[in-house]
């Protein structure tokens, strides 16, 4: 289990900038189909706020991770205590 807890690390910490990468891409070409500056103006806030929300939650993904693939997950804690 502890092995698959250290491929995941891998995972994650790969996920996160992906997902960031293809949320910019995504957010560059959904601009770039606007046709008036007032939808222009939309569309930008619209993926700015997006990008806002999610660019913390990837990197907390990325650091999740990392964590994982250090091992800091490999001793659970059997009481509330710990």
């Amino acid at each position: 289990m502890n092995t698959l807890k250290k491929f995941l690390g891998i995972v994650w910490m790969l996920l996160g900038p992906l997902a960031m990468a293809f949320l910019i891409t995504q957010a560059i070409d959904k601009v770039s189909l606007a046709h008036s500056e007032i939808e222009r103006t939309n569309t930008i806030l619209q993926w700015a706020i997006i990008l806002f929300i999610f660019f913390p939650i990837s990197i907390g993904l990325m650091i999740f991770g990392y964590y994982a693939w250090k091992g800091e997950y490999e001793q659970l804690a059997d009481h509330s205590s710990e």
